[in-house]
């Protein structure tokens, strides 16, 4: 018997897959057998060994309470060895699991004829790197004097400096004839030195022919900060990405990579892997490594020929040689503004996913773009409406479909089948959505130098609803600043309204014989749903804990946090063709901030 009624729901399950949503508030009567109470972890990830710390900064708390759908953001280094204790927890208890770290650039400058590195500009010495001095010479100097004194042929042909706030064990050298660290009082220099062919010649032969060099100057800290950011890790059983070097700009056109100097930062993020390899190589903490130099995410008619993508195959390709099994993160940006030359439909950032991956990239979180304003939320049937007001800034006063070529749901929804078209070639790389925790203008409070206005937990869930059921993982632009600036911060919005539901699809379904629909999103669990559309007289309310069904289990392919509730349907009752608008409203009485629509099909 109960064999035939799985049979007949499945048949009706058929009949209805192009279908959609409606139950009338005078039919709230349970069905026999629908309600049911399946539980699971909200979350797949490792739990902390403790629940408390302690340490010369405080007492810390490393257990959870508030999990919210976000559980990535970026953070800017910091001197304050205290503050990386704090950011971590505040993180960690918002359901914080993966931390990515901003990074610093490999940057070619001049040599005055005394020796010492300028600026960018040349028009004055750097004050960063003056301070280094080796045998009463600049450091500049005292490298080409040991170039010299090994063959008279050698010179330097480049010279670059590079700052961290790490420090390096000695798989960074390959010469250590020529190269060492250099301490200067509390700070401290490494200097590296590698022909300037790009080969970073293991042989370290400079005497038997006079050669061209590079030198690196790297100003660096006397205490890692990357050590101390993967113990804390450890604790909180969260991941870290530390960024690698950003490759030089051209000077013409600054968003894309100097590919004149490919062969140094290659060597130089050689170096940094391998002493990464040496150290951390076994660190369940260290979650991989973050590509931070920028592009907007497009179709290439040549991708060989792009010089950024040249950068990233070179980069990356070192890394999967030193720190196999950790992935590389990147997280390029969409612009979709109709009124701009060289931006991309969502087809053209299909293929352009695609050309990306192929580079060895292991983990694409593309950029919403909603934070800068070149993408909208925005549902299809929604298209002709005004766009936000703080959208107009950069759009002007239009409408989001005159606006733009599409939502960043259909960005993601195209990125998500380059995905599938992808893993049939044997391609394993993941796609994470990377929300933007900020608007387009504001009065820079946030942070220094910047023009980006602070967000809301409003606009913020509308954002993780948008990317949808498209991607695996939803992290956030970024934590340092724009969730900890402002009365109150973005924090402490989502420490307080964390459990709200978060509907991010909905889908026809049965259950048996009875038809319904199937909502995914998070914190739906009992929740009532109102449904309504155009031309309806009233909307529809049914309230799941009396004639519904709730399941916590993960769904694979989705965020750990994602849950799935079912409720019955009154198809008749909803006109063909209908946008129906999706509500899920909590036990207490807090209606989801961002709907979710459903199209009945014809």
């Amino acid at each position: 018997m109960r064999g035939l009624f799985l049979l007949l729901g499945a048949v009706l399950l058929t009949a209805v897959a192009a279908m959609i949503l409606v139950i009338p508030d005078s039919s709230r009567e349970p069905s026999s057998g629908v309600r049911t109470a399946a539980t699971g972890s909200p979350s797949g990830s490792p739990t902390p060994s403790t629940s408390v710390f302690s340490d010369p900064c405080g007492t810390f708390d490393t257990t959870s309470p508030t999990p919210y759908a976000v559980t990535g953001y970026w953070l800017v280094p910091t001197s304050d060895h205290c503050t990386w204790r704090s950011q971590l927890q505040a993180i960690h208890r918002v359901g914080g699991d993966t931390v990515v770290r901003l990074g610093y650039g490999l940057s070619p400058r001049p040599v005055d004829q005394d020796g010492r590195v300028m600026t960018v500009d040349g028009t004055e010495p750097d004050p960063r790197y003056t301070p280094c001095v080796e045998n009463g010479m600049t450091c500049v100097q005292a490298a080409e004097s040991a170039l010299k004194a090994a063959n008279p042929g050698n010179r330097i042909t480049w010279t670059y400096v590079y700052r961290t706030d790490e420090a390096y064990g000695p798989g960074l050298f390959r010469c250590p004839q020529m190269e060492h660290t250099i301490p200067i009082g509390d700070q401290v220099y490494y200097r590296m030195i590698a022909p300037d062919d790009g080969s970073d010649d293991p042989t370290c032969d400079f005497t038997s022919r006079g050669r061209g060099y590079h030198l690196v100057l790297i100003e660096a800290a006397a205490q890692d900060s990357l050590t101390e950011i993967l113990d804390l890790a450890d604790r909180f059983a969260m991941k870290v990405f530390p960024a690698l070097p950003v490759a030089p700009r051209d000077r013409l056109a600054s968003t894309k990579a100097d590919p004149r100097h490919i062969g140094t930062l290659t060597t130089l993020t050689r170096r940094i892997v391998q002493d990464y390899g040496d150290r951390f190589r076994d660190r369940a903490s260290l979650g991989g490594v973050y590509q931070p130099f920028e592009l907007q995410l497009r179709e290439w008619p040549d991708p060989a020929k792009v010089p950024t993508l040249q950068v990233y195959a070179q980069q990356h390709d070192i890394v999967q040689q030193e720190l196999p099994g950790k992935p590389i993160l990147i997280s390029p940006y969409l612009d979709a503004r109709k009124g701009k030359g060289f931006t991309a439909t969502p087809a053209q950032v299909k293929e352009g996913f695609k050309a990306l991956a192929r580079t060895g990239v292991g983990i694409i979180a593309p950029q919403d773009s909603r934070g800068t304003g070149k993408v909208g939320l925005y549902w299809p049937n929604l298209k002709g409406q005004a766009v936000d007001d703080r959208l107009k800034p950069v759009v002007g006063d239009t409408s989001y479909g005159d606006a733009y070529h599409g939502s960043t749901r259909d960005y993601y929804r195209a990125m998500s089948e380059a995905l599938a078209e992808l893993r049939t070639e044997g391609d394993e790389v993941q796609l994470w959505a990377n929300v933007e925790a900020f608007e387009p203008e504001g009065d820079g409070a946030c942070e220094a130098g910047g023009k980006r206005g602070v967000t809301d937990k409003k606009r913020l869930d509308a954002a993780v609803a948008f990317a949808g059921p498209y991607v695996s993982k939803i992290i956030s632009y970024k934590w340092s600043s724009f969730f900890t600036c402002g009365s109150p911060t973005l924090a402490e919005q989502v420490e307080r309204d964390w459990d709200r539901p978060i509907p991010i699809q909905v889908v026809p379904g049965s259950r048996g014989i009875q038809g319904g629909i199937e909502i995914r999103g998070y914190n739906l669990a009992e929740g009532t749903v109102t449904l309504s559309w155009f031309g309806a007289e009233e909307s529809r309310t049914v309230d799941s804990a009396e004639a519904g069904w709730s399941d916590r289990t993960p769904i694979p392919g989705l965020p750990a946090g994602v849950q799935r509730l079912w409720v019955p349907v009154d198809w008749e009752s909803v006109p063909s063709g209908a946008w129906i608008r999706v509500d899920v409203t909590s036990e207490d009485g807090r209606q989801s901030n961002a709907p979710v629509y459903l199209n009945r099909e014809p």
